[in-house]
């Protein structure tokens, strides 16, 4: 089976402020793309939605992926930060809260759900899935600020 292929991104005006989220899916030579806003909130919020949308778009469990976001927030937090926050009940090392911890548990249930591999990828450097994804983020805010 091949993978999907997926690039996300989100972004805010004003940070918090008016946030877009952006997600192209790649399967083969067919492509999907999904987006959406809110009125009132913040970047990390809106990297993690774009994540969130684009594995719940996928019509099965199991699905082999590659994602590739421009967030190293999220590519840490599911890579690395998210397995101490939950052996600490969703603190931080500095025994705080987890922010976005609703946001978060839903991409590790769909990370789980999934054989997803994460990559990171610079944002703005001309890579046609993220400029994709930025795009469609952006669109959002247009459509959210108007």
């Amino acid at each position: 089976m091949d993978k999907i292929i997926i690039y996300t991104d989100g972004g805010c005006r004003g940070n918090p402020g008016i946030g877009g989220w952006g997600a192209v899916l790649r399967y083969g030579n067919a492509w999907k793309k999904l987006s959406g806003f809110e009125k009132n909130t913040t970047n990390n919020r809106m990297e993690l939605m774009a994540a969130i949308k684009a594995l719940e778009a996928l019509k099965s469990d199991k699905i082999q992926v590659d994602l590739y976001t421009d967030s190293k927030y999220v590519m840490n937090g599911i890579n690395d930060w998210i397995v101490n926050w939950k052996q600490k009940n969703w603190k931080t090392a500095a025994k705080k809260p987890v922010k976005n911890v609703d946001l978060w548990k839903k991409l590790d249930n769909l990370n789980q759900k999934n054989q997803v591999t994460w990559h990171w990828v610079k944002g703005h450097s001309g890579d046609e899935g993220n400029d994709m994804a930025d795009l469609l983020a952006n669109q959002a805010m247009d459509i959210a600020k108007s």
